[in-house]
């Protein structure tokens, strides 16, 4: 692990010799086909030598038994408890619903940058926090007038790709062509994939 001078937690590169366990963060799981895709990038994982965790919420069988605040806080536990027994995660920080990653998705990302476990990022969407923000201003506009948008030439909020940056090493994986991707396309989680079994010294199978 290498630190700054003052103690914070810059990256941690970790050699491993056992199957590495990863939390599939974002908000992946309100697709209409979640399941199917979940399955998709758990192959994935596979293929470089992961064991992926998609937080499915069908993991929870009594779940339709259960008033709605009740059913959303056994989400936030079976949730917590995946990302305790998990050794990465792997974060899928495309915008969802506005102009920035899914906020629940940031919630758990901060959760491992503060257990100091390995932390990858990618977005499916090349284009910069500053530009979608003001497309965004047009529909919604600020609750008062000249309110600065951030501009420092990052995919998302500062603190997000610092966050990834911090907490694995490498920035967030955006589509290399610049060419902003499907929701739900895969080949940027791929190379995002990869980067974390070599990271992690996991071979490929």
């Amino acid at each position: 692990m290498t630190r700054d001078r003052g103690g914070t937690s810059l990256h941690t590169t970790v050699k491993v010799s056992r199957m590495v366990t990863v939390y599939l963060a974002g908000p992946d799981v309100f697709l209409p086909n979640a399941r199917e895709h979940a399955l998709r990038k758990v192959a994935i994982c596979a293929k470089y030598g992961l064991t992926g965790q998609p937080p499915l919420n069908e993991d929870i069988a009594s779940l339709a038994e259960l008033h709605e605040s009740e059913a959303g806080i056994a989400i936030f536990a079976k949730d917590v408890a995946m990302m305790e027994a998990a050794d990465i995660i792997i974060a899928n920080l495309t915008p969802f619903r506005g102009a920035s990653a899914d906020s629940g998705t940031l919630v758990e990302l901060g959760w491992f940058l503060g257990r100091g476990r390995p932390i990858f990022g990618y977005s499916n969407t090349a284009t910069l926090f500053r530009e979608r923000s003001q497309a965004h201003l047009a529909a919604l506009p600020d609750p008062l007038a000249d309110i600065t948008v951030e501009h420092f030439g990052l995919p998302d909020n500062l603190m997000i790709p610092g966050a990834v940056l911090a907490g694995g090493g490498h920035p967030m994986m955006l589509p290399e062509d610049g060419i902003d991707r499907a929701f739900d396309a895969l080949d940027v989680f791929e190379r995002c994939v990869q980067m974390a079994a070599l990271h992690l010294g996991v071979g490929v199978k």
